[in-house]
C-alpha cells in the first residue's frame, strides 16, 4: 500500500521546537518530489518547504526561512521538517506531500502543530 504517515504535531510554547515525521511506504522518498504542507481552517493551503529529487536541497517558504529545515533520510524512506522558534501563526495542520512526473500525488493525513502559551 502506496501511502505517507505524518508524526510529531503537538502543542508547543511559542519559540519552542518540533520535529515532524513523514514516513512512506510503497515509494521511495528519494525518487519523488517532496513537500511540506500546512493547512489553517478556512484559508489556502500554505507550501511550506520544497525537497526535489534531483538535488535534495529544500526551499522554503519565506514565512519559515530560516525557522524551519526540511531533511530527509533514504535509509528510514522518510522525510522530516525541523521547526524552530515556532510562533502562533504557525499552527495548522501539517501534511507531507509526494510527487513525480507520471504518477498521482500522495499527500498524508496531517499532523497539528498548535503554538500557544
Amino acid at each position: 500500500q502506496v501511502q505517507l504517515v505524518e508524526s510529531g504535531g503537538a502543542l508547543v510554547q511559542p519559540g519552542g521546537s518540533l520535529r515532524l515525521s513523514c514516513v512512506a511506504s510503497g515509494l521511495s522518498v528519494s525518487g519523488w518530489d517532496m513537500r511540506w504542507y500546512r493547512q489553517v481552517p478556512e484559508r489556502e493551503g500554505e507550501l511550506v518547504a520544497l525537497m526535489r529529487t534531483a538535488d535534495g536541497i529544500a526551499d522554503y517558504a519565506d514565512t519559515v526561512k530560516g525557522r524551519f529545515t526540511m531533511s530527509r533520510d533514504n535509509a528510514k524512506n522518510a522525510v522530516y521538517l525541523q521547526m524552530n522558534s515556532l510562533k502562533p501563526e504557525d499552527t495548522a495542520q501539517y501534511f507531507c506531500h509526494a510527487s513525480r512526473v507520471g504518477r498521482a500525488p500522495l499527500r498524508g493525513l496531517g499532523t497539528q502543530v498548535t503554538v500557544s502559551s
